[in-house]
């Protein structure tokens, strides 16, 4: 799907945030959907590798909505992926030669890495300090069969 012959950048990054939209609110309300975060993870990583700031921006988009939902610090999950991107996935990508070693390692730093950052953010600006609960193992065992996927 495109928009015209002279201007071949495909609209269907608009369609796939208007359709996270809605699964983003489905997730508030059904806890068995799990929120996507590794899903977007991957997506903020494979944007920024091929340079596409179009992408990048909706992902961003994403990555907002996904921190107003849960209440989260605005741009603590950009802040943190780009800190991963930048520091953490080079060293992981050096030192495992396992695809699906890499894969569970970026869904386990998508979510248990995420919560140890906003647990440093709460502490340095005296917030209150964010929960876990059991759902975080369900969210990464779907997360890790979907990345599996793609």
């Amino acid at each position: 799907m495109q928009r015209s012959i002279t201007h071949k950048n495909s609209v269907a990054p608009f369609i796939y945030v208007a359709l996270f939209l809605v699964y983003s609110a489905l997730s508030g309300v059904y806890l068995f959907l799990p929120p996507l975060l590794s899903i977007l993870f991957l997506f903020f990583t494979r944007a920024l590798k091929r340079e596409d700031s179009i992408s990048l921006l909706l992902i961003s988009l994403c990555l907002v909505i996904f921190e107003a939902q849960n209440d989260f610090m605005l741009f603590s999950t950009i802040i943190y992926f780009l800190l991963i991107y930048r520091y953490i996935l080079p060293k992981l990508y050096m030192n495992f030669s396992c695809l699906a070693c890499i894969k569970i390692s970026t869904v386990l730093l998508a979510y248990i890495g995420f919560f140890i950052f906003n647990s440093l953010l709460s502490y340095i600006f005296l917030l209150p300090e964010p929960s876990i609960n059991y759902y975080i193992i369900y969210y990464i065992v779907i997360e890790f069969f979907i990345v599996s996927v793609l």
